[in-house]
């Protein structure tokens, strides 16, 4: 198992119920294919630094995760084609 560091924007203009389950669906993205999220963080709102399909600002998180490529390929490939997550990164950790 590789360690990773993922951060994902959501968009602002959702409802606090949809934005609940948008983050607990990519959450478990992670956890039900055999990876374990280490730790998750949310920053909060906060302004774009250019609008991204006419949204302003967004609900950004960071999460370290543990988890094998594959995973991570399958995770990246339904974050691409989440309408609700603006723009997300996946940056692989150096071993210590």
């Amino acid at each position: 198992m590789t360690n990773y560091e993922i951060m994902f924007i959501v968009k602002s203009t959702l409802d606090d119920a949809t934005l609940n389950n948008v983050v607990k669906e990519v959450q478990k993205l992670i956890s039900n294919n055999k990876g374990k999220v280490i730790e998750f963080k949310d920053m909060g709102r906060k302004k774009l630094a250019y609008p991204i399909n006419k949204e302003v600002s967004g609900f950004y998180y960071l999460m370290n995760v543990e988890a094998s490529h594959e995973v991570i390929q399958e995770f990246d490939r339904k974050l691409r084609i989440n309408e609700n997550i603006i723009r997300h990164l996946i940056l692989k950790k150096e071993s210590e």
